[in-house]
């Protein structure tokens, strides 16, 4: 394997020397553009989206557009016209797009969903620092959207930079007129008197599916905030206090359909009253502290329903707003900080007639720093305090109450330092996190959670002057601490296996307090080119690193060596638009060397010229052997596998479009699955947006995981692990709408019917490690029948053993329903009505189709609140 490894690193060597020097682009922006803006009187411009105001008509605009796409460098097919003006207070944009308003796209949306609108963005270097980025996006129909760039790069955005700025349009019979007028508060930059910002300008035309910029970056190339031109003239400008206070209150009720008269916790309306506070201050030019208290997050959408019959937990991507803005520097490199382990669910439950339970921690209060010094240096640092928790239990029988502590007081930390080095755009950075818990030693709590947790290092990003290449990584550690048991857990838990009877290099200690291990990362890639990019990497999790605490880690005891090469044709050809097809190769093996089985893959990438495109990806699995499949038991083989995916979607720019794609496989024990997905977006009208996506997955398994039994023989360490063949269904449709009144004034629903069915049988155990095959009950002198409750009975030459039923079959309904009403700029009423509703049996009778809205008239909970924040800027 290691020779197929060199020989891509050996091609893309050469593909790197035969193209690192792209010829010129007739895209290339020369290094001196720049606009000047000139000062204003305030209240010179009325801000209505018309430009007729005195002043836009004395100033020069400026209309020196290139396209990115179709056509790579062509004079745009419509002219656009932009010009600044700034006072006191703030940055005035005022641009004409000439159009044919018969054909304008411009569909009125929420704020932060353009659609298929036609749109126009400014994109703002403010510290000019040729890294970082804030952009501000109005479309047609006067929909807002803002984000912010993280990296030197267009992509990804960070949507949650949500500042309090205005836009308005306007459409005549030549052109759509936009102003905006973006206060210096909301921007961040430094404390100097001649302000220089680093600037580009986009316009989106979807129709046409032209993009067209002030500075196009080539499509061969990378960067943006780098690549940009100036924005000079602003002079006198100091940075503002930046005091906000965002006070709310909310009130709502809880409404069990299936509510029990005699249950004490559920009086039938379960109404509450809350409030809370967000605050938001500038700290000297450069730093920004955050901070709430008893924050709500009643409007974040429910996640999506899943059945997980795996060992790892499911990852759910981070909504509450709190969290998600700065996240991305939060995270750093490492998996350190994973946001959603703050306001977890409780680590420990109760079982009763009757429960009063919390379904997460309440999150005390939390303060976020965030901010970028004039060297480069940008700076992160989040801590929060989570409440104690406890449940309630009542017996009807004794008429007793009992109390459990379910969740102990806790602290969480995590901060980042990261720099730009050099011109070429490297950066290095430091990240830390701690939790701190308050349990009694000896407590149930204590028992199983780590009582400190610690987690941190260093990465870095390494670009070379004219050079496409890049040296990246990352070198931290771990260390948990807390009572025995806890560390136990930690030990025997999935993400190590220590227990694993059949393995030396991890030892398991039942009397440790404490567990450390460290993990690294070295890759080097070619970022750019005419044709050519690729990478190498190596990568290296020890047996006792452990990031759960407060990040986020699948498995330690991991060592993986990966590559890609890719060959791109960005240039437009008689019928493909863009096109590219990458070779990749991904091995894994634990500390001791074994293999669960290197992965070859080839996917190819088109777009053709109406813009509709699709992918074909093919992937090859090696035998080798897995260290978690029998769940703390020995290794057990796995055969060779092959996957066949695709996707295809429609013109993104049109008011109808369609996307879908698939998968299917299989492994040399038998194991078959096919999905097949289909998303319809459409807008219909100019102000109501639909999409559906439908869902449909049928996997047959030979060698799920049922169970391990003591009583097994000596080969197997005393201990059967069992498995089934599993034969299971699952189907959803996820369906959202939102209709616009107005841009501020909107209604989203979000609604997902779900179900899953599972059916096993033919039940056997492994017979000896690294066995692919299993010893199947009902032969070889064996026998397994299946009693009334739906269990199964098995005796062979070593006893007599049973299996719970694992048959399942569930359903849920999941449903969000969101007034927004933004009635001042920065203040914001919401109306929410959420539902959650559940069935399950132990059937294992297959769904379909026609099962899928069962779920809609099933018991279950109804949630409605209203909340109500006012902001308010101080100073």
């Amino acid at each position: 394997m290691r020779y197929v490894f060199l020989l891509l690193l050996t091609f893309g060597l050469a593909a790197t020397r035969l193209h690192s020097q792209p010829p010129p682009d007739p895209t290339s922006a020369p290094a001196e553009k720049r606009i000047v803006v000139h000062r204003i009187e305030h209240g010179a411009i009325k801000l209505d989206g018309r430009l007729d105001d005195d002043i836009w008509r004395s100033v020069r605009f400026s209309s020196d557009f290139l396209e990115k796409e179709p056509n790579e460098g062509a004079a745009p097919t419509e002219e656009t016209d932009v010009a600044f003006l700034y006072d006191d207070d703030a940055l005035y944009v005022g641009a004409r797009m000439h159009c044919d308003p018969a054909n304008l796209q411009a569909i009125v949306s929420r704020r932060d969903n353009s659609g298929a609108s036609e749109r126009f963005i400014v994109s703002l270097d403010t510290y000019r620092d040729r890294h970082t980025a804030y952009s501000f996006s109005v479309t047609a129909s006067g929909v807002r959207t803002d984000y912010y760039h993280a990296t030197d790069g267009e992509f990804p955005r960070v949507y949650t930079f949500d500042p309090v700025w205005e836009a308005r349009v306007a459409v005549d019979s030549a052109s759509w007129c936009a102003e905006m007028r973006i206060p210096f508060s909301q921007l961040r930059f430094n404390d100097q008197d001649d302000l220089v910002f680093g600037l580009n300008m986009d316009r989106y035309i979807p129709n046409k599916n032209e993009d067209i910029y002030w500075i196009p970056v080539p499509k061969n190339a990378v960067g943006w905030s780098s690549r940009m031109g100036e924005l000079t003239g602003i002079h006198g400008i100091k940075p503002a206090s930046r005091i906000e206070i965002l006070p709310y209150v909310a009130g709502g009720t809880t409404i069990h359909s299936d509510r029990d008269p005699a249950d004490p916790f559920d009086n039938g309306l379960n109404a509450r009253l809350r409030g809370g506070l967000d605050a938001k201050m500038g700290l000297g030019p450069n730093l920004t502290l955050d901070a709430t208290i008893n924050p709500d997050f009643g409007q974040v959408e429910a996640d999506p329903a899943a059945v997980n019959l795996s060992a790892f937990e499911l990852i759910f991507d981070e909504q509450r707003p709190f969290f998600i803005e700065g996240n991305d520097l939060l995270k750093g490199t490492g998996n350190y900080f994973y946001s959603r382990r703050i306001g977890a669910p409780p680590h420990l439950g109760i079982d009763a007639t009757f429960v009063d339970e919390p379904a997460n921690t309440t999150i005390l209060g939390a303060a976020k720093l965030t901010g970028r010094l004039p060297d480069g240096t940008s700076i992160a640092g989040l801590t929060a305090v989570t409440a104690g928790e406890h449940a309630f239990a009542f017996d009807p029988v004794t008429h007793r109450y009992d109390t459990t502590r379910v969740e102990p007081l806790a602290t969480f930390g995590v901060a980042r330092v990261q720099k730009e080095v050099g011109d070429a755009g490297t950066v290095v950075g430091l990240s830390g996190t701690f939790v701190a818990r308050d349990l009694p030693p000896g407590s149930d709590l204590a028992a199983v959670m780590s009582r400190y947790a610690f987690t941190g290092g260093a990465d870095w990003n390494v670009r070379f002057p004219n050079s496409d290449l890049q040296v990246s990584g990352h070198l931290g550690g771990s260390y948990v601490a807390g009572d025995t048991a806890a560390i136990q857990a930690v030990q025997e838990s999935s993400a190590h296996y220590f227990q694993r009877p059949d393995q030396a290099h991890s030892r398991f200690d039942p009397t440790r307090r404490s567990l450390a291990g460290y993990t690294a990362e070295l890759g080097v890639d070619k970022l750019a080119g005419e044709h050519w990019v690729w990478g190498i990497s190596a990568m290296a999790d020890s047996p006792g690193l452990e990031l759960n605490d407060i990040g986020r880690l699948r498995y330690a005891d991991n060592i993986t060596l990966n590559g890609y090469l890719q060959y791109a044709e960005h240039r437009p050809g008689d019928f493909f638009h863009s096109q590219d097809a990458t070779l990749s190769l991904y091995t894994p093996m634990n500390f001791a060397g074994n293999s669960s089985g290197s992965v070859f893959a080839l996917s190819y990438n088109m777009q053709l010229q109406n813009f509709w495109g699709a992918n074909v990806s093919l992937s090859y699995g090696l035998p080798g052997v897995s260290d978690h499949m029998t769940r703390g038991g020995p290794l057990m083989g796995v055969p060779w596998n092959w996957d066949v995916s695709w996707s295809l979607y429609s013109n993104q720019g049109l008011p109808l479009q369609i996307s879908a794609g698939g998968g299917t496989g299989r492994n040399g024990n038998g194991l078959n699955y096919f999905n097949h997905y289909v998303t319809l977006w459409a807008n219909v009208g100019d102000r109501l947006t639909l999409s559906l996506t439908p869902n449909y997955n049928v996997s047959f398994d030979p060698r799920q995981y049922v169970d391990a039994v003591a009583g097994g023989s000596a080969e197997t360490y005393g201990t059967r692990y069992v498995f089934g063949s599993l034969d299971e269904t699952i189907i959803s449709a996820r369906l959202r709408v939102s209709y616009a009144l107005t841009p501020d004034l909107c209604l989203d629903a979000y609604m997902e019917p779900f179900v899953a069915s599972g059916h096993y049988d033919r039940f056997g155990e492994l017979p000896a490690p690294r066995r692919l095959d299993l010893r199947y009950y009902g032969t070889d002198g064996s026998s397994v029948s299946r009693l009334d409750d739906g269990s199964y009975s098995v005796t062979d030459g070593l006893g007599t053993f049973g299996i719970a039923n694992p048959d399942f079959r569930y359903g849920s309904f999941r449903s969000n329903f969101v007034l927004r009403w933004e009635w001042r700029p920065g203040s914001t009423f919401y109306l929410v009505w959420q539902q959650d509703r559940a069935m399950t049996d132990t059937t294992g009778q297959r769904v379909g189709l026609g099962d899928l809205f069962k779920p809609v008239t099933a018991g279950g909970s109804n949630f409605i609140t209203l909340k109500l924040s006012y902001w308010l800027p101080v100073g």
